[in-house]
């Protein structure tokens, strides 16, 4: 084959007579998104709610989860294109509006931002709104309240930061305007008259009236030197009078009083709709949350100083409560049942409880961006690092993070001893660690050189650890002393450029690897890392795992026409059916396995709004994990048909790559 005009030679296993007999056919396996971990809380807002169904809904990457906390389930709403930005609930607490940013496709392409308006209980499409009227994506939205949410009101992304109002059931738009050059955060309609709604973000607050095709922005009066001028305007509510609460950066909640003369002229032209007529300082740093209870009472979320407060409805300081530090600030808070509270985080954390009783996780995620993964050999764990030097263990029975730890570099590749006990994690400063699975103890570890590393990977006997460098070394340690002890074995010369990829073979004597110029190399490992130069002599070796993407047994996973960089990761089941990739596309594909043939069929999913960095088989192939790169979400897909129990009552080859995602 060639990538970017560079010939790599691969040589037919001998058990092959007629290379023209392989076939190139869909696998009878396929995949269903059956769990997201992570929450997108770092860099959006209001965006948690809790829907009729008592399902919370929330977003990361391009899916909408509906997270059923009793049930312990989720279900995934997949039809966005590229990263959902915003979310609305309509008064129904059924229908949903979500909105997403602009994308491009494959070639290139800009792809047109959009809002869809979906059926929460059938996750059925009702409307697809602003298709071609939106710039570079969908910041804010929100449902009017007052007619029982027979429209939309949306705030695109642009320079101008477009306004628009849509009806909701024809999907036609009523008026538009340029609302300011200044960052919007959020949009809500006043609930007791849908013709007036306000919007607040970087330096302002505005005070919109709609009539017909028209909008006129009426400003907020201007602060008086009593009051400082905040710099951010983050959040703001109606309350139970009908006065305006707004949460500030420099941490004040300001009461904005609506005036009788006011109410006597409202209307278009109405110069000031409100007046400020209190300020409580409320929180150190910026107030991200605001929501008001059932009982009239407030809560504040606080971001520098994580403090979550209860107010009484005349604002009275009542009850206040801290958020560890490990979870972040206070993204958005909602009401649950009863006096339950569930908080969204800047960590992407979604917290439970009360402020009596505190607060646990019931969805965690990372931080920035992820590389690293491997999955237990016997358990159903695997783990995950990244960039915000978190080592995450994760439960995919149980759909938990069972513990994490926080490293002083970032980790960029993992790998589980055969025995399962420790595991290997490669960082980018050219260290590796080695850690008891049990204790999170730091048992062991090393450094090669100062490059990043990019790939660790045990031996199948568990004698021996390859660490992948990209200062184009491959370093062999030996391993004992109960994986406690590892001194080095050797070093294996000879790439020309950094590892990307190695495996070992089944009887632990050899190694095949990959680099960045596309070579595949083959070392004596055992005979004392030696490069084997007749590469004719492996094309009948068997290898433990199939993680290269070169090679001929995986060659026909490459796309025609790739630069050599379209392909992050590969993994062959451990029952050796399929083989599967992860894209620098966002998408997951599912091939059969040996796949041999050039431009072999796939089936293709959708979800990751980001480059897909890594897929592996958990120990069973029950699940796949795949990890979204600077999305930070995590997928879980269950493997259906074929040889496995569960089948889909769907044939995937009849879906959209979306809809074979989410067959229920």
């Amino acid at each position: 084959m060639f990538l970017r005009g560079r010939p790599i030679t691969m040589y037919i296993p001998s058990g092959i007579s007629h290379y023209e007999e392989l076939r190139a056919e869909l696998p009878a396996e396929h995949l269903q998104l059956d769990w997201v971990y992570g929450y997108r809380g770092r860099d959006s807002r209001s965006n948690l709610y809790v829907l009729a169904s008592g399902e919370l809904v929330y977003f990361i990457a391009c899916v909408v989860v509906l997270y059923h906390i009793q049930h312990r389930s989720q279900r995934h709403y997949l039809r966005h294109t590229d990263c959902v930005r915003c979310l609305a609930v309509h008064p129904d607490r059924v229908r949903v509006a979500t909105g997403q940013t602009a994308g491009v496709d494959k070639d290139g392409k800009p792809l047109q931002p959009f809002v869809h308006i979906w059926d929460s209980s059938t996750l059925l499409t009702l409307q697809q709104i602003g298709l071609g009227s939106f710039e570079r994506g969908v910041g804010s939205l929100a449902f009017s309240t007052a007619d029982q949410g027979a429209y939309l009101c949306v705030v695109d992304d642009s320079n101008e930061h477009m306004l628009s109002v849509w009806d909701c059931t024809r999907g036609t738009k009523q008026a538009e305007i340029k609302s300011t050059n200044e960052s919007v955060f959020t949009v809500e309609f006043n609930p007791q008259d849908s013709s007036n709604f306000i919007t607040s973000g970087k330096s302002h607050v505005y005070f919109w009236t709609w009539s017909g095709s028209t909008l006129s922005k009426n400003r907020g009066p201007v602060l008086s030197l009593k009051y400082k001028k905040p710099k951010f305007i983050h959040c703001f509510l109606f309350d139970a009078n009908g006065d305006v609460l707004t949460g500030d950066s420099e941490g004040n909640i300001l009461t904005w009083a609506r005036t009788a003369a006011d109410i006597r002229t409202l209307g278009k032209g109405a110069k000031e709709t409100y007046q400020i007529g209190h300020q409580t300082r409320a929180h150190e740093g910026s107030i991200f949350s605001l929501c008001l209870r059932r009982d009239s009472s407030v809560l504040s979320g606080g971001g520098k100083d994580r403090r979550l407060v209860h107010w009484s409805p005349s604002l009275a300081l009542l009850q206040e409560v801290e958020i560890p530090e490990q979870f972040g600030a206070v993204r958005t808070i909602v009401e649950g049942p009863r006096d339950e509270l569930l908080v969204g985080t800047t960590r992407n954390a979604l917290l439970r409880g009360s402020l009596a009783a505190g607060f646990t996780p019931i969805i965690q995620g990372h931080t920035d961006e992820l590389w690293g993964l491997a999955t237990h050999p016997s358990r159903s764990l695997f783990l995950t690092c990244g960039h915000d030097r978190q080592v995450c263990m994760w439960d995919s029975g149980e759909h938990t993070a069972a513990w994490s730890l926080t490293l002083e570099e970032t980790g960029l590749c993992a790998d589980f001893h055969p025995s399962g006990r420790v595991v290997a994690v490669g960082l980018n400063t050219g260290r590796w660690l080695v850690l008891d699975t049990e204790t999170r103890q730091v048992l062991s570890g090393g450094s090669d050189g100062n490059e990043q590393l990019s790939v660790v990977r045990y031996s199948p006997d568990g004698e021996f650890l390859a660490i992948g460098s990209h200062d184009n070394f491959i370093y062999i340690y030996s391993v004992g002393d109960g994986e406690r002890k590892y001194s080095r074995f050797g070093r294996c010369t000879g790439h020309s450029s950094f590892i990307t990829h190695l495996d070992w073979s089944k009887d632990s004597k050899f190694i095949m690897s990959n680099s960045g110029d596309y070579e595949i190399l083959y070392w004596d490992v055992a005979g004392g890392c030696k490069l084997l130069r007749n590469r004719f002599e492996s094309r009948d070796r068997e290898w433990a795992s199939y993680t290269c993407v070169l090679g001929f047994h995986v060659f026909g996973v490459w796309p025609d026409g790739s630069d050599g960089t379209d392909i992050n990761s590969l993994c062959r089941s451990h029952n050796e059916r399929v083989v599967a990739v992860a894209d620098d596309f966002c998408k997951v594909h599912l091939f059969q396995y040996p796949c041999a043939r050039a431009k072999a069929p796939s089936h293709v999913y959708g979800g990751h709004g980001s480059h897909v960095t890594n897929v592996r088989f958990t120990n069973d192939d029950s699940h796949l994990v795949s990890l979204g790169g600077k999305d930070t979400s995590i997928f879980q897909w269950r493997m259906l048909g074929g040889s496995f129990p569960h089948s889909c009552s769907l044939s995937s080859a009849s879906l959209s790559s979306q809809e074979a995602g989410g067959c229920a």
